[in-house]
């Protein structure tokens, strides 16, 4: 027994090992490249492409930008800017009462002329920012500025050439102990000053930036699909405005051509951000995103843009609570990851065929990206990339390792049908004819013709046996030949089949038999849908073989009895006599195999003495699909 159980441990183990370990592995090699950094890009552009891909948003009608293009420079014939000009645009849009205006044009060193002008303009528009470069060249901000009117354009991008981080807040190189701000969030806090909400520190995270209840997530090192990532200062990931015109831009010559209607501009400009720009291809100021759709030129936006996107999101995430991209914990994102890994695996086991577990597959990989979708909208990067690899390629993988299981599973059942089936036909025919002459034998009643008739039976039987086996290998599933030469048509209903093998059976030649007088038989019907072919085949061979046991060992008998019955979603078909019982409980090849037929049909099997005189061999299995639920579930509980 405890050799069967291990026998069935080392059969599980080894279905185990190849259908689920391949799956393992791929899920284990996901998330080391994920670790090693290796499936970055590949993250980078699925965090692209879902944003991309979100439905257009309206102009942010807080962010006005004035851009300075090639026409505005033919316009003024000169290039960089004179400062007279860039001090005639603030003093014209300071008239219009703009919250705050942000200049994003460097101005460390004088362009005559205007030079002073541009000073005078510096000192007395107290809302305006003026910009400088810390990292890694440092560009000196226009002089005689406080620190409050100042903030830093540096712009990092990643491997890839593509912008997917702010930079808020940072050290200065030359001094640890001051600390600069970033152009867009200088704009964002004077904006939200106004409406009394103040730049504090965080409070789930004291080094990030918090605007009244609004905590701006932090950057870190492995923030989403990034691995080992410089996260110096303060950084934010970006959740670009998506849309046809993300903000209202004006040039030189719009706000020229348009100064004869106060009203209008007033309603352009007044209590809004406004950043000043250059917007001309000449001058290459780029920024490069593949995350914001219908660019033009595609995949780049202005610098100037790229600060109005920033302090958009601050000022929608604070005020109309706009989303901001936050991530998972690692622990959660490699628990993600493993889950979808795990469901590939699972799939790969539930399904019966390479066609459902790609449509599975599909489904479950639909159903993913519908998922990381649904988050991004809501603000959250989470790692669909690395969760759709695993599940992808186990389902692939799954395909080729359920084929070929189910090949050498279908070579070994073809293998075990036949050896089983090979014997049985044996066992129940020409075995059982030599058993009777070696009993004739050793108890000398037995005359020299009789014998030679009975050897040449045995010769005869066996012989037919081989052609009916290369016949079988033909057509398996068709027929099955009883011990004394009947061939069954399986097609039949398994009613029809147990009255052929009980009424040929009986009238094969066992000693037994010779003195039966009362032979009563009944089989219920059932219903086809619940018997294969090969289930048909067990059945007929049980019969059989409890018969013939009737007929070698129950001496004396004179009442046989066959009864197939149905109680509550069960079958039993038991064989009774009022022979002499049984006489020893040693489990000879016969009873093996009705045990064997048993645990094919998820069924018991009992051979028991009935009180006072005879033996009753009964067979019991579920022809109902929650009887053999029950039925599976009980023999699970007896192998633990």
């Amino acid at each position: 027994m405890l050799l069967g159980i291990w026998n069935k441990f080392k059969q599980g183990i080894t279905i185990w090992s190849i259908t689920t370990l391949p799956g393992i592995i791929v899920l284990a090699l996901i998330i080391f490249l994920r670790l090693n950094g290796s499936l970055q890009f590949i993250e980078w552009l699925t965090l692209d492409s879902f944003l991309r891909l979100r439905r257009f948003e309206p102009i942010d009608e807080r962010v006005v930008i004035v851009g300075i293009n090639d026409e505005d420079i033919r316009g003024i014939r000169n290039y960089p800017i004179p400062d007279h000009e860039i001090a005639k645009l603030l003093r014209t849009l300071q008239k219009y009462q703009p919250r705050v205006i942000g200049l994003d044009i460097v101005r460390d060193i004088p362009v005559e002329p205007g030079h002073a002008e541009l000073v005078a303009a510096f000192k007395d528009i107290k809302n305006l920012i003026a910009v400088e470069k810390v990292l890694p060249q440092v560009i000196k901000p226009p002089p005689n500025l406080p620190s409050e009117q100042i903030g830093f354009v540096d712009i990092f991008s990643d491997n890839d050439g593509k912008v997917r981080r702010a930079i808020l807040g940072t050290k200065r190189p030359e001094d640890e102990k001051k600390y600069a701000f970033s152009l867009p969030l200088r704009l964002a806090e004077t904006y939200l000053k106004v409406e009394g909400i103040e730049l504090n520190k965080g409070i789930r995270d004291h080094d990030a930036m918090r605007f009244g209840s609004t905590e701006l997530p932090r950057f870190f090192p492995n923030s989403g699909g990034y691995v080992r990532t410089d996260d110096f200062g303060v950084q934010l990931l970006l959740n670009y405005r998506n849309g046809r015109e993300r903000f209202r831009t004006l040039s030189l010559k719009d706000i020229n051509d348009i100064e004869t209607n106060p009203n209008l501009l007033r309603d352009v400009f007044a209590g809004r951000i406004v950043l000043i720009g250059v917007t001309t291809p000449s001058i290459k100021d780029f920024i490069n995103t593949d995350a914001i759709a219908n660019l033009q030129p595609p995949g780049k936006i202005y610098g100037v843009e790229f600060h109005a996107h920033v302090v958009s999101e601050i000022v929608s995430a604070v005020l109309d609570g706009r989303p901001v991209l936050k991530t998972w914990s690692q622990g959660w994102e490699y628990l993600w990851i493993v889950g979808w890994g795990v469901l590939a695996i699972y799939l790969g086991r539930l399904t019966q065929s390479p066609l459902k577990n790609f449509v599975y597959v599909a489904v479950a990989s639909l159903s993913l990206v519908g998922i990381s979708y649904t988050f991004i909208v809501r603000g959250w990067w989470i790692p669909v990339a690395p969760a759709l690899l695993v599940l992808v390629i186990n389902g692939a993988i799954f395909s080729t390792f359920y084929q070929y299981d189910r090949s050498l599973r279908s070579q070994i059942e073809i293998r075990q049908h036949t050896i089983e089936r090979t014997f049985v036909v044996i066992h129940n025919g020409p075995l059982q004819t030599l058993a009777k002459i070696l009993r004739h034998v050793q108890d000398q009643d037995l005359e020299q013709d009789q014998l030679l008739e009975d050897l040449k039976n045995l010769n005869y039987e066996i012989r037919e046996i081989g052609e009916y086996l290369k016949l079988e290998a033909l057509d398996r599933e068709e027929s099955l030949r009883l011990g004394n030469g009947l061939i069954l048509d399986l097609k039949l209903p398994i009613h029809n089949l147990l009255y052929e093998i009980y009424s040929h059976t009986l009238q094969r030649n066992f000693p037994c038999f010779q003195t039966l007088k009362v032979k009563a038989y009944s089989f219920a019907p059932i219903d086809e849908q619940y018997l294969s072919i090969e289930q048909k085949q067990e059945l007929c061979q049980f019969l059989e073989e409890a018969l013939c046991n009737v007929g070698k060992h129950a001496k004396g008998v004179i009442r046989l009895s066959a009864i197939g019955k149905q109680n509550e979603g069960w079958y039993t078909l038991s064989i009774k006599d009022n022979g002499t019982g049984i006489n020893s409980y040693y489990e000879g090849q016969g009873t093996k195999q009705c045990l064997n037929i048993a645990r094919k049909l998820r069924g018991k099997f009992q051979r028991n003495s009935v009180k006072g005189k005879g033996t009753l061999c009964e067979l019991t299995w579920p022809i109902t699909r929650k009887s053999w639920i029950f039925a599976r579930i009980k023999r699970n509980i007896n192998f633990m």
